[in-house]
């Protein structure tokens, strides 16, 4: 556990807080966060999460553009949707293929100390965090189980702050998707 996890957890929080509520000032948090965390599990021999940080930089950006020309409603906070049935299913298979798929690269080529898990905790994450950067209800079903995978993995490591994060970050997932389904329910109505 170093500072440098502490500061990242810490603006983590603050990130995610943010997303819950729609606010496009989640991104310079957001931003802040998976830079540090690059460092952090590349440190921790968790190759998967580390190179999931590169993607998420670039992701936070498409993101930030994309939040700031969308549609706001009357809190403020930035309209979501949902997706089709067709396309969950879509998305998942594709998810499942991508995590298992990347989980036999890191066992066979690398010394991942937890291939399969963190692949999964990478390959649902990066799902999860298109979605949410498209605005869809259903990115936060799949970050829980991102986190509640992940808060396992980053206490097996010795990441405790990590894993503190990540508990935190799995009651404001339930509690996002809670509030992103009752502005898709306002907005309809």
């Amino acid at each position: 556990m170093t500072i440098l996890e502490w500061v990242a957890a810490a603006l983590g929080l603050v990130n995610i807080l943010l997303v819950a509520r729609r606010s496009l000032w989640n991104y310079p948090f957001g931003i802040a966060m998976v830079t540090l965390y690059f460092f952090v599990f590349f440190d921790a021999k968790l190759y998967s999460d580390a190179l999931l940080q590169i993607f998420f930089l670039v992701i936070n950006l498409y993101g930030w553009w994309n939040w700031a020309g969308s549609e706001r409603v009357k809190d403020g906070g930035v309209a979501v949707t949902c997706l089709f049935s067709t396309a969950r299913l879509a998305w998942l298979v594709g998810t499942a293929c991508a995590a298992i798929g990347w989980g036999l690269l890191m066992a066979r080529f690398t010394d991942a100390a937890a291939p399969f898990a963190d692949s999964a905790v990478a390959g649902v994450s990066v799902a999860a965090q298109i979605l949410q950067s498209q605005r869809k209800v259903e990115s936060w079903a799949l970050w829980i189980a991102v986190d509640a995978l992940a808060t396992g993995l980053f206490w097996s490591r010795g990441l405790v702050a990590t894993s503190i994060l990540y508990a935190l970050f799995l009651l404001i997932a339930v509690g996002g998707l809670i509030a992103w389904s009752r502005t898709i329910r306002q907005a309809v109505a």
